[in-house]
């Protein structure tokens, strides 16, 4: 293909993908099947690898790329990003009303209402249709340039449609996550061991400050533009309802909930609507922004130092009550995690008595200022779940007493940690931790792992509660009289548990590392450890740059592995588990299948004949990688049934992806 020809079809090819973006993001009409639109990216994918002289900043297939970054320069707005006043009443939304009516006289006024999403607030710069920069609102003055990570979210175009705009354009909206991406974001990081979001904002806040854009990529975020900051000769509006219009046809994303009002009353029977209707959202919004239309009106109005007089938030009710906060406990997960409880004063909320409500983290105990005695604001968030909201400061009597955070766990008393500074996490690592015992206990026991038939939920649950097991190693201490004093144990019962306990011994080192639950570690690193070291003994004697040299061993894995076994904790338990008995080894497995020797595979979706884990297992002992993530680096995709984006991904990048018989084939060469 010649140069020119090229050139003319991958900007062709450019053009028709950001439509159907356009299409399906800010319109929600696709016109084209998933099939369609990845043969298209595949294709212009092909063609810039063939033809790197025509790269283009804004093409469609730089939305997920780049390296991660090493933090986020400041930038200056150039109009500052003002707060709203807050509204709690329709009376004072008529009052505000009144305020306007002062400054422009008696005229009647037009108006826009606008859902209020409950995202984080942007700043998108556009030059000549290119998207150049991307910000956070920071203290309003000053934000943080995350274009990278803006750049993967597909509802917001890299280059403008039309030709109409200014020279330079700058836009503001709202990044927020779907309810539905946030609840499987929480599931996946709950699989993982990982501190959960408490809203979808906060996921959203957080997704936005990763500093490696293709994990922001992973979150699904979305974005509703909704006014503008600053703009150059090139495009006038009269009305903001105007701009709104004009924007959709940029390939702005703009809510279509929106409405143009002529007047207050019709403004307020629309906040009445989506009072008693916003559960019906896909997103969280918590209240309506009421603007005034026009925007010579607006200049008219003005500003204050902190907020704009000509637009107002009328925020949805919520079910709040006050009440004293007696006490705050720290509870500890089955993660160790630990997380501070509010003990207060029993009081109702929507009906329902609530004594305790979650601070989620120390940060947001420090972040509120809020102290034990205090008068507190109690809010059901979203009808359902307790929130403090914020602390009665002006009847405070100075006996009020500061919290400080425990320097050990409060249940076993050993060293709580943070992995990282700027995480907010705190953490108790002790395994044997009576709070953590439970669940490790049934980790420890599943299938996956030393796979004690037998050991469920119910006889953990038993056994702790009766003082049998204090650790792991207390598991092969146990008796068959000591089983017969569980409920529903009989002879028979409580011999086949003890023989799958003693049969447990002889379970390869990786089942082990698996089953002490090492923080990061999974099964395929549990794997991939045991195949280095071949002992747990040289892994306990191993330095953490002996770790950071596996390339399937993170530096944050490495961290987590190099702690964990150096807790005197955790030296007393693997002692106890080699006096009885446990196997300390790992077979090094033969490399049957050169063919496959360091390649990487990823699986996605329902596979018939085997379980994921079966299927990662066997390619490891052929010599082949395995990742939960695609890459360029990815040699084979193996499909089964239902498969998700991954898919999608590898057929964008062009990797070669095979079903289930052709990976059977395969492993059986």
């Amino acid at each position: 293909m010649e140069n020119k020809v090229a050139k003319k079809r991958i900007e062709n090819i450019r053009q028709i993908i950001r439509r159907h973006d356009y299409n399906y993001y800010v319109l929600s009409q696709p016109e084209v099947s998933d099939r369609e639109y990845d043969l298209l990216m595949q294709e212009l994918l092909e063609l810039e690898k063939r033809f790197p002289q025509f790269a283009s900043l804004y093409s469609p297939t730089q939305r997920v790329g780049g390296q991660v970054q090493k933090g986020f320069k400041t930038v200056t707005h150039r109009t500052k990003m003002l707060s709203l006043d807050n509204t709690y009443s329709f009376e004072e939304l008529r009052d505000w009303e009144k305020r306007l009516k002062k400054v422009l006289g008696h005229q009647e006024n037009e108006f826009v209402a606008e859902l209020k999403i409950d995202g984080v607030s942007a700043s998108l710069i556009y030059e000549k249709g290119i998207f150049i920069q991307g910000a956070t609102r920071g203290d309003g003055q000053t934000g943080e340039d995350i274009i990278n990570n803006l750049k993967t979210l597909r509802s917001i175009p890299l280059k403008l449609m039309g030709s109409n705009h200014p020279d330079f354009l700058e836009v503001r909206g709202e990044i927020y996550m779907d309810i539905d991406a946030f609840n499987k974001l929480n599931k996946k990081r709950e699989r993982k061991q990982e501190v959960l979001f408490a809203n979808p904002r906060n996921a959203a806040s957080g997704s936005l400050k990763l500093l490696d854009p293709k994990l922001t990529a992973e979150r699904n975020l979305n974005c509703f533009i909704h006014s503008f900051g600053t703009k150059e000769a090139g495009c006038e509006f009269d009305t903001h309802w105007n701009f709104l219009e004009t924007a959709k046809s940029w390939g702005l994303r703009i809510n279509y909930h929106n409405k143009f009002c002529k007047d207050l009353k019709e403004a307020i029977d629309y906040c009445q609507k989506w009072q008693e209707k916003r559960k019906t959202l896909p997103y969280e919004v918590d209240g309506m922004v009421v603007k005034v239309n026009s925007l010579a009106k607006q200049r008219e109005l003005g500003f204050t130092l902190r907020s704009p007089r000509w637009a107002v938030a009328y925020k949805f009710p919520a079910h709040q009550v006050t009440t004293k906060l007696l006490d705050i406990e720290v509870g500890v997960g089955r993660t160790g995690v630990l997380t501070p409880v509010a003990i207060l004063e029993p009081v109702e909320c929507g009906g329902v008595t609530i004594s305790h409500s979650t601070l989620h983290n120390f940060d947001e105990i420090k972040r509120l200022d809020v102290r034990i005695g205090d008068r507190v604001v109690l809010e059901r968030a979203g009808e359902v779940i307790p929130k403090i909201v914020k602390v009665v400061t002006t009847v405070r009597t100075g006996k009020e007493k500061a919290f400080k955070i425990p320097a050990n766990c409060p249940e076993c008393g050993s060293q709580i940690t943070k992995e990282k500074e700027e995480e907010v996490a705190y953490r108790c690592i002790n395994p044997s931790c009576p709070k953590q015992l439970e669940k490790s206990l049934i980790h420890f026991a599943s299938r996956l792992a030393m796979d004690i038939e037998g050991m469920g939920e119910a006889v953990a649950q038993q056994l702790i509660k009766k003082k049998l097991v204090f650790d792991f190693a207390g598991i092969y201490f146990l008796k068959k009289e000591d089983l017969l004093k569980l409920e529903l144990f009989a002879d028979k019962k409580a011999q086949n548990l003890i023989a799958a306990i003693e049969k447990s011994k002889k379970q390869p080192l990786s089942r082990l590392l698996y089953a002490l639950g090492i923080r990061h570690v999974g099964e395929k690193a549990a794997y991939v450890l045991a195949q280095r070291f071949l002992s747990l003994n040289k892994i306990q004697q191993a330095k953490k740059e002996n770790f950071d040299k596996i390339p399937e061993i993170g530096l944050v894995m490495s961290e987590s592995i190099y702690r964990f076994f150096h807790q005197p904790e955790i030296k007393e338990l693997i002692s106890k588990l080699i006096r009885v008995g446990i196997n300390t080894l790992e077979p090094k497995v033969m490399r049957r299948n050169l063919a496959l020797l360091n390649k990487a595979f990823v699986f996605t979706g329902e596979l018939e004949k085997f379980s994921r884990s079966e299927a990662s297992r066997i390619v490891q002992e052929l010599g082949a990688r395995v990742s939960s993530t695609i890459s360029k680096n990815t040699d084979f995709v193996v499909a089964g049934e239902n498969t998700g984006s991954k898919y999608t991904k590898a057929r964008h990048l062009g990797i070669k992806i095979i079903g289930e018989k052709e990976f059977e084939r395969m492993i059986n060469e």
